[in-house]
């Protein structure tokens, strides 16, 4: 029997040097539902979320500007599929209502209580948020 010409490598896995830990950045960028299941609920206040895709007007780029302003910002997707997610706590009433004026005439503007789609967000919700605006 003939000795072989090359020895593989005792390694499978071509990237060895991979961190264990995700970074801060990664856990981030996780979805909150995926974030809860493998970490648990973590504690913050109540929060209404704007998920609104590039609309082709005029304000656009103000509405981008008050969403960076927001608790937490991330764009997700990209294209025709890109999306663009603000969080706000109820102390932000003001600046959420002035987003919301701008991507809430697309009907593709989602409203999220707590991360959560739920039933009457726009019409019930959101007016309640609106109470707490000083006048």
């Amino acid at each position: 029997m003939e000795a072989p010409k090359h020895r593989p490598l005792e390694r499978f896995w071509p990237y060895a040097d991979l961190p264990e830990q995700p970074s801060d950045e990664e856990l981030a960028s996780l979805d909150p539902d995926l974030y809860e299941a493998l970490f648990g609920s973590r504690p913050r206040p109540f929060s209404i979320t704007l998920v609104f895709p590039r609309l082709e007007t005029e304000d656009f780029p103000r509405a981008l500007d008050i969403a960076n302003q927001s608790a937490e910002f991330r764009e997700i997707g990209s294209g025709t599929n890109r999306r663009y997610r603000a969080r706000f706590w109820s102390s932000d009433a003001p600046r959420l209502r002035e987003l919301f004026e701008i991507v809430g005439r697309s009907d593709a503007t989602e409203v999220l209580i707590d991360d959560r789609p739920l039933p009457y967000a726009r019409e019930l919700w959101l007016p309640l948020v609106w109470f707490l605006i000083p006048r």
